[in-house]
């Protein structure tokens, strides 16, 4: 029997759900739960909250508040693993034994601690003030999150590609360590995300203080409605869907056939009072019956928490078994064992860290290759290819003739710190242990 595909996503309280978290995130999770043949889970991810928030009230209303707005969305917990991160003390534990085999050089260029550098140092301030050594460590932890259930697909925007990667590159450096262990996910990257208008035209988000609260009541979303900005053209006058935030958010919960319904409302001339007003009307429609339920699980929280404790022995009946797999793996074991397993006398040639290439894509859609040394340092970065084939060629060339870095020198970029020669043995490292 096949084994099914595990997805796995992370929730970050940060803040009360608004309509565009709906559109774009809670709306099409909850339906894509419900596919055959694949395993979900779904976290509240409350120890990455802590990185940013450090208001303890805050946290906890949140929390509450988007585990309460996710069920209300018919989130099923008999038929997902729903739980909270804190619930589940497996995944700090990964998170140090992942510590212990990842580099600092890979933790170097992660984007959120490069861009709070850059911040810094425009700033003219030291690169390092005011970041913690939790924004530092992030990509390690979220690699616990994903690894500890060995997820193979993990949705993302593109902004978070990076962390699948990091998280591909300490799962195989801890199993090129002590064996086979992890599956090593996919980022399946959320490229047709919905991105909702706000109140004044903009992305809907709560930086910009544009936002529709989720299930904000009635008579407040009626208010809210009415204060969408629109332009000046009166009754009568025929108006644009192109741009109109009006018309953006209506097409996100109507049907086809009322989408079009309202596109020759625009082109009759319909009074941006009326067109307000059936806006109100569909979103109510879907809206009222979760509002109702999520207005008594705000008032009855131990059903959420009934819920989250019930997720978390879900998780923790397969996350336990495994640690306790990884701690045997790194020799952290009930001292009788050792007199059954002698330690050897020659170090496995397995065992022999080697350095490895990797290929990926990013953001700008060119394709790039980089050799990581077994400490996580990366001794060669490629520049951008137009095509896989072509970094996977240079890869290739690479790794037949490691003469040809001197010929490939045009398509590789300058990596700091590298001492002259590092890339070059390490190029012969790999040709002597293929040739073994």
């Amino acid at each position: 029997m096949q084994e099914p595909t595990r997805f796995l996503t992370g929730i970050t309280p940060s803040g009360t759900p608004h309509l565009g978290n709906f559109v774009g995130s809670i709306r099409p999770s909850v339906a894509a739960s419900r596919s055959g043949g694949v395993e979900s889970y779904y976290f509240l991810a409350d120890y990455h909250a802590l990185i940013k928030c450090q208001e303890p009230e805050r946290v906890n209303r949140s929390t509450l508040e988007i585990a309460a707005s996710w069920l209300a969305a018919g989130l099923d917990p008999q038929h997902v693993t729903f739980y909270r991160q804190s619930d589940i003390p497996e995944i700090p534990e990964l998170h140090w034994l992942l510590t212990c085999v990842t580099g600092k050089g890979l933790l170097n260029r992660a984007h959120a601690y490069k861009a709070a550098q850059d911040k810094n140092h425009e700033a003219g301030r030291d690169g390092d003030d005011g970041v913690s050594a939790g924004l530092f460590m992030y990509p390690v932890l979220m690699a616990a999150d994903i690894l500890l259930f060995n997820a193979h697909h993990v949705p993302v925007g593109r902004d978070q590609v990076q962390h699948i990667e990091m998280a591909r590159d300490m799962a195989s450096s801890f199993n090129h360590l002590y064996g086979s262990h992890f599956t090593l996910p996919e980022a399946a990257i959320e490229d047709n995300v919905a991105l909702l208008a706000g109140l004044d035209g903009r992305k809907m988000s709560k930086s910009y203080d544009n936002t529709i609260p989720l299930f904000t009541p009635r008579e407040q979303l009626k208010k809210l409605i009415g204060s969408i900005v629109t332009d000046s053209r009166a009754p009568g006058e025929p108006k644009q869907v192109e741009g109109s935030a009006l018309f953006q958010i209506y097409q996100a919960f109507a049907t086809p056939e009322e989408t079009d319904a309202m596109r020759r409302a625009y082109a009759g001339g319909i009074a941006w009072g009326e067109a307000k007003q059936q806006l109100f009307e569909r979103i109510d429609r879907e809206i009222a019956p979760m509002r109702a339920r999520y207005d008594d699980l705000m008032a009855h929280p131990e059903k959420v928490e009934a819920v989250l404790q019930q997720g978390a022995q879900r998780a923790r009946a397969q996350a336990q078994p495994f640690l306790q797999r990884l701690r045997a793996a790194v020799g952290l074991r009930p001292l009788s064992a050792a007199i059954a397993t002698p330690l050897p006398k020659t170090k496995p040639a397995a065992a022999a860290a080697l350095p490895s290439f990797k290929q990926y894509r990013e953001k700008d859609g060119r394709f790039y290759f980089k050799l990581v040394a077994a400490d996580g340092r990366v001794l060669l970065q490629s520049t951008g290819f137009e095509a896989p084939r072509e970094a996977g060629q240079a890869i290739a060339r690479l790794q037949a003739e490691p003469d040809a870095l001197a010929q490939l020198a045009g398509q590789l970029a300058p990596v700091e710190g590298v001492q002259p020669g590092e890339a070059a043995a390490a190029l012969r490292a790999l040709a002597a242990a293929r040739d073994e």
